[in-house]
């Protein structure tokens, strides 16, 4: 009977322990959540939603034209004028910053071979045609070449844009090189997201070929850049501290820093995260982990960071990302997308929208 007594005293003083300690984490989670976050982001943030979130055309809008052409950009310019633009780029041997989502030409053009063995002018000169989808291996093609097809098997050519007035097709069938600074003159009020695709050196290069062109274009406040390269993130983040660049500077982060503020947001911890980006440019889910929750979008918010999220083709996806207030869904169909944020203006989250 003694024993008895004397386990539950030694279990309930255990127990007491154990509450003690969880009301002191308690206790510590409540005041670090107290600590004012600072804003990431100085300035105002032209990342960040107004009313509804930003449509952002992944190269584009890839399932309706070829990526990373002009006339891709065009055809989203015509759903919405104030689209966002979301491209790759890559430097050519000649020192030319060109769209392209991969750094071979093997899968996306009718010729092979990296990019950084290509000049710009060749390019040009032949005419290299942007316009397929053809299988790869390692980069390299892996089989007979495939021209564009839209879902319903329909193979589209540039006179097939719906251009503003007074711009014309540049070839009757093939989708020429596009390169930044093209993007950057044809569109000059529209925000564009720029990832920089290679990477070491010559990924160095094109970074600093980039922000030359962002100068020249006075387009630092409407231009975020991107990599999912951590020596490019690192070098943006060096341009902002050595006041290389001017304080409408924007990029967004590698996956690394990703991880690195989730895990301090998951502990209230994140007034720790000093990085001075602009947007988190987020899959839905990462390593098993999800993320299009409110409480990371209402977290970024607390830093004047954006959110924006990719690529999202599907029509209740989109209406959970406008729910939870992201700034921005990136898609491969504009159209779609476009009709989705309409009906949410019209008709409410109810609206039935099909592609």
């Amino acid at each position: 009977m003694a024993k008895r007594k004397k386990k539950k005293a030694g279990l309930f003083r255990r127990l007491k322990r154990l509450i003690c300690f969880v009301l002191l984490v308690a206790v510590v989670w409540f005041v670090l959540g107290l600590v004012p976050r600072q804003p990431n982001f100085a300035l105002d943030n032209p990342m960040r939603k107004e009313e509804t979130p930003i449509l952002i055309a992944h190269g584009g809008g890839n399932r309706e034209f070829p990526d990373n052409t002009l006339e891709a950009f065009y055809n989203a310019y015509s759903v919405d004028p104030r689209v966002m633009m979301e491209t790759d780029v890559s430097i050519t041997k000649d020192g030319v910053v060109i769209l392209s989502h991969d750094t071979t030409l093997d899968r996306k053009t009718d010729v092979t071979g990296a990019i950084a063995d290509w000049t710009y002018e060749e390019l040009m000169h032949l005419q290299v045609d942007f316009g397929f989808t053809n299988p790869v291996r390692n980069g390299q093609l892996n089989g007979k070449r495939v021209r564009f097809t839209t879902d319903s098997g329909r193979t589209v050519s540039p006179r097939d844009v719906a251009y503003p007035a007074g711009v014309q097709p540049r070839h009757r069938t093939k989708f020429l090189c596009t390169t930044l600074e093209d993007l950057l003159v044809s569109f000059p009020n529209n925000r564009i997201n720029v990832e920089i695709k290679q990477s070491g050196e010559l990924g160095k290069q094109a970074l600093n070929e980039v922000v030359r062109l962002l100068k020249l274009y006075d387009a630092f406040d409407r231009v975020v850049l991107a990599s999912f390269h951590d020596e490019l993130y690192e070098a943006y983040v060096a341009l902002q501290a050595s006041g290389q660049v001017p304080e409408t500077f924007m990029y967004s982060p590698s996956v690394a820093p990703m991880i690195r503020y989730v895990a301090l947001g998951a502990v209230n911890l994140d007034f720790l995260f000093k990085d001075g980006l602009s947007v988190f440019q987020l899959p839905t889910k990462q390593m098993g982990v999800p993320l299009n929750t409110q409480w990371l979008v209402n977290s970024a918010h607390k830093h004047n960071v954006a959110v924006h999220y990719w690529t999202i083709n599907d029509v209740s996806e989109m209406q959970h990302l406008i729910d939870i207030g992201a700034d921005g869904i990136m898609t491969d169909y504009p159209h779609l997308l476009k009709q989705v944020l309409d009906a949410q203006g019209e008709d409410g989250p109810t609206a039935v929208v099909s592609q």
